[in-house]
C-alpha cells in the first residue's frame, strides 16, 4: 500500500510502547566525531531492536496494522545539562540522515505509516535544533515534519519566527499529510495540553492526531490524559498516543516515564490502553468511515462544524505573553528559557492578568 492506493475506511493502529535508550552519556575526551558516532552507534540499536519489535508486533495484531506510533525520546532520551550546541553534536540527526533512512525501510517493509519524535538539526538554523514529529509512508519517504512549537527548555519555530515562516509558511508550521490512511497531524509531548496547536491542525483537515511522548504514568487520571480526551472530543479527531516504557541510562529513575499507551476515537472513547513496561497492547481499530459521518451529521454533539473562530481571533490578535524571534541571534545559554518566561511572568503581573 501507498499514496496512491485506494483510501482505507478502516484499519488498526499501533501506540507501540517501547523503552528509550538515551545517548546522554555517550562521551570521549576527544570529543568531535567519535562522540557523534559512538550517539549514533546507540540510536542505530535502538532502530534494531524496534525493527524486531514492529515486525513481531505486526504478525500478532494482522496486516490491517496500518499505522504505528513511536514514544517521544525512542531514539536519544533527553538532553540532561548539554549545550545547544553540544546537544545538536550528539544526538540530533540530520532532516535526511541515516535514521530517517532506516526507518523508512522498516515503513517500506511492513506497509505502514510509522511516526516518532527526534531531535533534529535544520541547515536555516545553523546553531540550534528542533524537537520534530516524523511521519513516514509505505514507500519509506517523510510525508509530514512538525516541530513542537511549545518548549520550555528546546529551541522552537516560535522562538526563530519570523525566519521560519519564511522558510516554511504557515502550512510548514501546522501540517497535515492527507493520505490513503486518512488525514494525519502530530502533536508532540505536552502539546496535548495546548488546545490551540490541536484545533490548527483540525483547521486544516486532521482527522488522526499522533502523539509521540514521554510522560508520567498514574492510574489516576492525569493533566495529559485529560487534555487527550479532550483534544478528542473537542476535535472530533481520533487520538494515537505512544508513552515510553522508561528511559535507560540516564540519571532518573527509569520508570519516571512508563505506561498508559493509549487510542482514543473521536467520540472521546478510550479504545485501547497499556499499563506500565514494554508493551504492544494499545491497539485498535481506526474507523474513519464513523468518524467522517459524524463530521458530516447536523446536530449538537458536531461539534468542529459549530466552531465560531471569528468570536475568539481578536483576543488572541491583542494578547502577547511569551515572546517571538528571542533566539533569531543564533545559540543562547540554556537559561534564557526560564528567564524569558520569568520575564513574561512579570510582564502579565504588571498588567493585572495575573
Amino acid at each position: 500500500m501507498d499514496n496512491n492506493t485506494d483510501n482505507l475506511n478502516s484499519f488498526r493502529a499501533l501506540a507501540l510502547q517501547v523503552t528509550c535508550h538515551a545517548v546522554n552519556q555517550a562521551s570521549d575526551a576527544s570529543g568531535g566525531l567519535h562522540l557523534r558516532h559512538q550517539a549514533r552507534s546507540l540510536m542505530q540499536n535502538s532502530i534494531n531492536r524496534l525493527a524486531q519489535q514492529i515486525a513481531a508486533s505486526i504478525a500478532f495484531i494482522g496486516f490491517d496494522c496500518r499505522l504505528i506510533v513511536l514514544p517521544e525520546y525512542f531514539l536519544t532520551g533527553f538532553p540532561m545539562g548539554d549545550s545547544l550546541s553540544g546537544w545538536a553534536e550528539k544526538a540530533c540527526i540530520e532532516m535526511a540522515g541515516a535514521e530517517y533512512e532506516a526507518l523508512g525501510k522498516i515503513a517500506q517493509k511492513h506497509k505502514i505509516f510509522l511516526a516518532g519524535n527526534a531531535y533534529e538539526v535544520d541547515p536555516n538554523f545553523p546553531g540550534l535544533y528542533f524537537q520534530t514529529c516524523f511521519i513516514l509512508d509505505p514507500s519509506g519517504s517523510i510525508v509530514l515534519r512538525y516541530r513542537r512549537l511549545n518548549s520550555l527548555f528546546a529551541p522552537t519555530p516560535h522562538d526563530v519566527w519570523d525566519k521560519y515562516l519564511d522558510c516554511y509558511g504557515l502550512e510548514g508550521v501546522f501540517p497535515v499529510a492527507k493520505t490513503a490512511i486518512g488525514n494525519l497531524a502530530a502533536l508532540a509531548s505536552e502539546e496535548i495540553l495546548y488546545p490551540e496547536v490541536a484545533r490548527c491542525l483540525a483547521m486544516r483537515g486532521a482527522e488522526i492526531f499522533v502523539h509521540s511522548t514521554s510522560e508520567v504514568y498514574n492510574k489516576n487520571l492525569t493533566p495529559k490524559d485529560a487534555a487527550k480526551i479532550t483534544r478528542a472530543v473537542e476535535n472530533m479527531a481520533y487520538v494515537v498516543s505512544a508513552n515510553t516504557a522508561g528511559i535507560v541510562n540516564i540519571a532518573i529513575p527509569i520508570a519516571s516515564a512508563d505506561g498508559g499507551s493509549k487510542i482514543i476515537d473521536h467520540r472521546g472513547i478510550v479504545l485501547a490502553e497499556t499499563g506500565a513496561g514494554e508493551s504492544m497492547a494499545a491497539f485498535a481499530e481506526i474507523d474513519l468511515g464513523a468518524l467522517r459521518r459524524d463530521r458530516r451529521r447536523p446536530g449538537l454533539n458536531n461539534l468542529l462544524a459549530r466552531q465560531r473562530f471569528e468570536l475568539y481571533a481578536e483576543s488572541y490578535r491583542q494578547s502577547h505573553f511569551y515572546p517571538a524571534n528571542t533566539m533569531l541571534e543564533g545559540e543562547v545559554d540554556r537559561k534564557h528559557f526560564l528567564q524569558t518566561q520569568q520575564a513574561t511572568i512579570e510582564r502579565l503581573a504588571k498588567l493585572g492578568i495575573i
